[in-house]
């Protein structure tokens, strides 16, 4: 059926109902009515307390759950290194995530094991997860109505839970925004995939979506055209932002391991009462505003909205917001911040930000070592925001202004990096982005063996993106080899207080 769906633009614009009588004074009767029905609607909002579906009850709790499962992985690896070689010992890094499934040599007939080791907000997403297997052998993207069966755009739409894989490394150039369904899961382990183009990924009032392993890049504005969102439905999309993943008003969402760059708009933008959100082990470069948590200061469903943030490597090349949040509870763990030019964390709209174990590491521009930036709020205001950093490492004159209830505002300045602590920082996010390497490469996974893969950065990407250059297409995939282990002892699960890193 067609319809025009623009309310991604403006998604509180309603049609107040027709009024249709014979009489000019019935008329204005209807007129003052929904004029009063409005202003009451406008001032009651701010009033309303908003919980939104999939929202935890106890986000500090679950921030805790968090913080316990990396002290166990980091646990587990210490141990193990005991008795094994260095050789057998690597495949544990003490990351909960990776952890969790990359030990096993078979990881292959059990993909959708992967849907049970997400932590924090997003941990609940299903993907795909006991659905068929859908194998992506068409690269092409010709028709954003009538995708054709094989490509990724017909496998994304439909309506029953898929989990999505390559037939081999493919470079995907969409024409207009990628619009998902719920309950699917993008698996790219085992080849190279690179998604390119008009949009590019939307996720939009659905559920259960889990993107892993995935380069997202060059991704520019589309629309203006019809664009399919299920077998049943397809509608008019207005002009898109640009955005490398958009989540607009979705729940239950992990995104694992992509690398992301290069966008017009936003890397990954959450908002418009999406919740139950995780950003985890992906690699950001080169982009000016990297994550935008929140749609507006007044928007009140965006109080309800969860995300943990976690093991990511912000890198080179980028600006601000890393993220910046408005409203919602952000759980920011074990990152590692390599330099901004702005600042790394922003906001507005009186959002709670919960820094633990992450490593910020200033520019060497002496105007831009505060990692914090409260955006056009004066200080009386923003005194009593919820923003706390707990065993953080602050490195190169980087100083985080925390605040909150009761609490003298405290400049947390750089100290000495205890080198135990940085040596986990470097651990855990040690596979950050797509496996293989964390720029832009086209090519085969680097096996634990060879240490091999292509090198093909950013320049040549972009210089033959558009040209269709064979050599993307030439390039062959192969299984990442990990040694199985054989655990010989037991450990002790942390379920004391947490310790930082």
């Amino acid at each position: 059926m067609l319809d025009l769906d623009d309310s991604r633009r403006n998604p509180t614009q309603t049609q107040p109902p027709p009024c249709h009588f014979p009489s000019a004074m019935l008329r204005r009767t209807c007129i003052v009515l929904i004029l009063l029905l409005s202003s009451v609607s406008a001032f009651a909002m701010p009033m309303q307390n908003i919980t939104l579906l999939g929202q935890h009850p106890d986000p500090e709790a679950l921030a805790l759950e968090v913080q316990r499962r990396v002290n166990v992985s980091v646990a587990r690896r210490q141990s193990q290194e005991v008795f094994l070689s260095d050789q057998l010992s690597s495949c544990l890094t003490g990351n909960p995530i990776d952890d969790c499934w990359r030990c096993d040599p078979n990881w292959e007939a059990d993909r959708q094991r992967l849907a049970d080791c997400g932590i924090g907000f997003g941990q609940y997403a299903l993907g795909g997860k006991g659905g068929q297997i859908y194998v992506v052998t068409d690269s092409s993207d010709h028709d954003a109505v009538t995708p054709r069966p094989g490509t990724l755009r017909y496998a994304v739409i439909q309506s029953e839970p898929l989990w999505i894989v390559f037939a081999t490394n493919m470079l995907i150039k969409l024409k207009q925004e990628l619009i998902f369904n719920s309950y699917k899961t993008l698996d790219g382990r085992g080849a190279n995939v690179h998604i390119v183009g008009g949009g590019c990924i939307t996720l939009q009032y659905i559920s259960n979506v889990i993107i892993h392993n995935i380069h997202i890049h060059q991704c520019v504005q589309s629309g203006e055209t019809n664009v399919r969102s299920s077998p049943t439905h397809y509608g008019w999309r207005t002009l898109s932002d640009g955005d490398g993943i958009s989540i607009f008003g979705s729940r239950d969402i992990w995104i694992d391991h992509c690398s992301l760059s290069h966008c017009k708009d936003g890397l990954i933008d959450v908002v418009m009462g999406s919740t139950g959100i995780t950003i985890s082990n992906n690699y950001f470069s080169h982009h000016d505003e990297v994550m935008l948590l929140g749609h507006s200061d007044t928007y009140v469903p965006d109080s309800g909205m969860q995300v943990t943030i976690a093991f990511n490597h912000f890198g080179e090349s980028l600006v601000q917001r890393m993220p910046r949040c408005r409203r919602g509870y952000i759980h920011v763990v074990n990152n590692d911040f390599t330099r901004w030019e702005m600042y790394a964390i922003g906001g507005s709209g009186n959002p709670t930000i919960n820094s633990q174990g992450n490593r910020y590491t200033a520019p060497t521009n002496p105007n831009a070592k505060e990692v914090t930036k409260r955006v056009d709020t004066e200080e009386k205001k923003w005194r009593d925001w919820n923003w706390r950093s707990e065993g953080d490492i602050l490195v190169n004159g980087a100083f985080f202004i925390a605040s909150g209830e009761s609490v003298e505002v405290l400049y947390e300045k750089a100290y000495s990096v205890e080198p135990k602590s940085a040596a986990l920082i470097d651990q855990l996010t040690m596979n950050a982005g797509v496996f293989g390497g964390r720029g832009n490469n086209v090519g085969t996974w680097r096996t634990e063996q060879s240490g091999g893969g292509y090198g093909y950065g950013d320049d040549y990407y972009s210089q033959n993106m558009l040209s269709g250059s064979p050599a993307f297409f030439a390039l062959s995939s192969t299984l990442l080899l990990l040694t199985p282990l054989f655990f010989s002892s037991y450990f002790l699960l942390l379920y004391l207080n947490p310790i930082f890193l």
